[in-house]
């Protein structure tokens, strides 16, 4: 169970390295190709500043001052919907099992609301089978194939939810 001693707040400067650190080193103990998924977004090189803009927001989960994972949603690109997309969510060992994840999905998807989305979009890997349960608890369902461009090839499971 969630205590609180963690906390989900709005990304700084100072947690990018951290969480970049995060999410490539999740991806590869995931199994989980270089190429064609987050691992290789350039925008990992400054989280702080890519959601730094308007209908953008990405939240980090801080433990005693160390970042184990975070979350986030900015427009899908390439997509003329008013359509979000679930962004870099990953968590390190540690924070898994908690309810964090759930309680970032809630979190990401208020904001995405009060952004004027009407619709989130995500995309992950078949044997990511405990974060496919987490987005199918809270509303996701799986679809046919990929919505707008993220660049991730190497993801080949597609999930949607109306806000």
């Amino acid at each position: 169970m969630i205590n609180s001693d963690y906390i989900i707040r709005e990304i700084e400067a100072r947690d990018n390295e951290q969480i970049k650190n995060i999410v490539q080193s999740v991806i590869l103990e995931m199994g989980a190709p270089k190429i064609g998924t987050a691992y290789e977004d350039i925008a990992l090189e400054d989280m702080f500043t890519n959601y730094n803009k308007d209908n953008a927001i990405y939240f980090v989960v801080e433990h005693f001052g160390k970042v184990l994972g975070g979350g986030g949603i900015a427009q899908l690109d390439d997509y003329k919907n008013n359509t979000c997309e679930l962004q870099k969510m990953y968590f390190l060992p540690q924070a898994r099992g908690k309810g964090l994840g759930t309680k970032m999905i809630v979190k990401c998807l208020q904001k995405a609301k009060e952004f004027g989305y009407s619709q989130c979009y995500l995309e992950t890997m078949p044997y990511m089978k405990a974060a496919r349960k987490l987005y199918k608890k809270n509303g996701f369902i799986q679809i046919n194939g990929p919505l707008g461009n993220t660049c991730h090839y190497s993801c080949d499971v597609w999930m949607i939810r109306s806000l």
